[in-house]
């Protein structure tokens, strides 16, 4: 699939009928700062999930973080136990792998989940570790130099930002 194919709302629609597929009565919506927040939002909305969504940041156990620091807007709030929990991580897009390992070091800061899912909406590939979606709405190829985002506009809807590094 190539950058101009790529229309965030219609891989939302692809990820929330994976998603639909995956989903376990008692299983929990997780979001990675920003845009897997925006995603698990989203679909605890059109899932009709009651249950409050958790937000995990990865910014205490990147490996960069010493050069990165921290946001305010990246902080971990789980308003749920941990501990034997079914869990479903979303994020955005997934590249090298590092942020994954990251937020799973955070999440077991927290307990120990009886499993975690991972569901992206896009895979852009370059992994640097052995970290795979369970549900992937899209598989594309950027340059390394190039970075891509989600951006979500006042009325909710998606759409990307991709940028030179």
């Amino acid at each position: 699939m190539s950058m101009l194919e790529l229309d965030a709302e219609a891989l939302y629609s692809d990820l929330l009928d994976s998603v639909r597929g995956l989903f376990k009565p008692g299983m929990r919506l997780m979001g990675i700062t920003s845009g897997g927040v925006w995603l698990a939002e989203r679909l605890q909305q059109d899932l009709a999930l009651s249950e409050p969504i958790g937000v995990i940041s990865s910014a205490m156990h990147r490996d960069d973080y010493a050069s990165r620091g921290m946001t305010a807007a990246a902080q971990t709030q789980i308003p749920f136990d941990v501990n034997g929990a079914q869990i479903l991580l979303l994020d955005d897009v997934l590249f090298t792998g590092r942020t994954i390992r990251a937020v799973v070091n955070e999440l077991f800061d927290f307990g120990r989940p009886a499993y975690i899912r991972l569901a992206v909406l896009v895979d852009r590939g370059g992994r640097e570790l052995p970290i795979a979606p369970d549900i992937c709405a899209a598989r594309i190829h950027l340059a390394a130099n190039q970075s891509l985002s989600l951006a979500r506009d006042e009325a909710g809807q998606f759409s990307f930002n991709v940028k030179a590094r």
